[in-house]
């Protein structure tokens, strides 16, 4: 397995430990409920540098970044981020992403899914026809998230860059923890304040971001989070998870991302999705709350009351925010309105769900 720059103080610390996308990651350290609430109360601490970055830059950046990508990047200045996603050519999501405009037309960072970078890497070369620079950074970035209702006050106090003001989807690269050339984002998975930091992991930088901010919010209760409760917090906002709620078979229509699909540009699917769009989607991705006892799990299948299927559960877990067990999955259009009854199969019983508005909480 591989390793994050943070590996050792996850082990030191007790951290549950296991492997995920071929890298050893914290699962969970108190709890995922005790986690998570503190999240959504406080302050936690992610270690996401498994997630891959890759530098697109030169004359060409733009243009490719263009024709692979969902969403119009075009709309780019510097400091700005956009979520969007690559689609392969029968219309299937192949990752989603995040596009940092590093200098405008010249310059752009894409941040991509942890399990998916070799997939991604050589998605984003095999489209390089203009001759765009290209630098798969990912073994030599690291980054945390840290979230929550404190995080920007923990965060402020390490830092003269303005991260007080810092929007929803913009970044800021400066001085942090006494570190130079630090970036720091806020894109968010949990729903709640926060931002993410990336950095060059070499000379002890990753020990001194790490102890710089859980000395700065000790007072307020700071604790590191793994996985698990990273799940449950971006399940509670619905938001995907790639190899769960969105693949290569999945659309971006399908999954609620028409808003990430621009068809003012030429880009891969374009033609499919446009004609998707047109004649309208079988089956959409849809979040439910549990009513009857139990909870929905990945795989699971989606019933009417006669157990007819009616499509597939996709993310499901008990929510610890609401105390009760949500989910996400596809159902044929027929059965995707509000407050419709459907049914999930768990073993040889149909569980009774009702089809609600996200986010959950």
């Amino acid at each position: 397995m591989k390793t994050t720059p943070f590996t050792s103080k996850h082990i030191a610390l007790g951290a549950k430990m296991a492997e995920f996308a071929g890298y050893n990651m914290p699962i969970s350290y108190s709890g995922i409920n005790d986690e998570h609430l503190t999240v959504r109360k406080a302050v936690g601490v992610f270690d996401v540098s498994h997630m891959g970055e890759f530098i697109v830059k030169g004359d060409a950046a733009l243009d490719l970044i263009q024709r692979i990508t969902s969403n119009d990047a075009s709309k780019l200045v510097k400091g700005k981020i956009q979520y969007s996603c690559f689609t392969n050519e029968t219309g299937g999501i192949i990752d989603d992403l995040l596009v940092y405009c590093l200098e405008e037309n010249q310059s752009y960072m894409l941040v991509v899914n942890a399990g998916n970078i070799q997939k991604d890497w050589d998605w984003v070369n095999k489209h390089n026809m203009g001759g765009a620079e290209l630098h798969n950074i990912s073994d030599k970035t690291g980054l945390l998230a840290v979230q929550g209702p404190q995080a920007i006050r923990v965060v402020q106090s390490l830092t003269d860059m303005d991260i007080l003001n810092l929007k929803y989807y913009t970044f800021v690269k400066g001085k942090f923890a006494g570190l130079d050339n630090i970036l720091i984002s806020a894109t968010g998975y949990t729903g709640e304040e926060g931002v993410e930091i990336y950095f060059e992991d070499k000379d002890n930088a990753s020990d001194i971001i790490w102890d710089a901010v859980f000395k700065a919010g000790a007072a307020i209760g700071i604790k590191p989070a793994g996985l698990g409760a990273r799940d449950t917090l971006r399940l509670e906002m619905g938001f995907c998870l790639y190899g769960n709620d969105i693949d290569s078979t999945t659309s971006p229509l399908e999954a609620g991302l028409g808003w990430i699909t621009k068809f003012s540009k030429d880009f891969t699917a374009k033609s499919i999705l446009e004609q998707q769009k047109a004649t309208g989607i079988s089956r959409k991705l849809v979040g439910f709350e549990m009513i009857d006892k139990g909870i929905a799990r990945h795989g699971y299948e989606i019933t009417d009351t006669s157990g007819n299927i009616l499509g597939t559960v996709t993310s499901g877990t008990q929510s610890p925010s609401l105390g009760k067990a949500i989910g996400m999955g596809y159902v044929t259009i027929a059965h995707a309105a509000l407050d419709t009854e459907i049914f999930i199969k768990v073993r040889n019983n149909l569980l009774k769900a009702r089809i609600v508005k996200m986010p959950f909480v």
